[in-house]
């Protein structure tokens, strides 16, 4: 059933990394695709303008999981510029490829954490102007 994954999204679907809910986030963002059901929540914590925590919530499947767990390791510690820079390419190449049917996965985790980032601007924008 595994053997079309590679052995690293196998990885990240047995052992997800940063895998929960977060109460006291800085931000959150949603993301999901309509034809297939998946759904991703990213939360996240920002300190000087760097992510310092990232978790995740996916419904999905073995995918889902893996490029959300992957998409976290690879934000975590970057500057908010540069996590907006990070694409579903991105992430399926950190996970070593995904089969054809399965690349839209990778676009929950690029969207989820664009729209963190959004969501963490626009409070932010919020707060200075109180």
């Amino acid at each position: 059933m595994y053997d079309e994954y590679t052995n690293k999204v196998i990885e990240h679907f047995m052992s997800p990394r940063n895998v929960g809910s977060m109460l006291d986030a800085d931000a959150e963002g949603r993301f999901g695709d309509p034809s297939c059901g998946d759904s991703l929540t990213i939360y996240i914590k920002v300190e000087n303008d760097r992510i310092t925590d990232i978790r995740f919530l996916v419904f999905g499947c073995v995918a889902a999981v893996a490029t959300s767990s992957m998409t976290t390791e690879l934000a975590k510690g970057k500057t908010l510029e540069e996590a907006m820079k990070i694409t579903d390419q991105d992430i399926t190449d950190a996970l070593g490829g995904l089969p054809e049917y399965k690349l839209h996965c990778s676009v929950l985790g690029a969207g989820a954490l664009k729209n963190a980032i959004q969501d963490y601007y626009e409070k932010h924008e919020k707060n200075e102007k109180k």
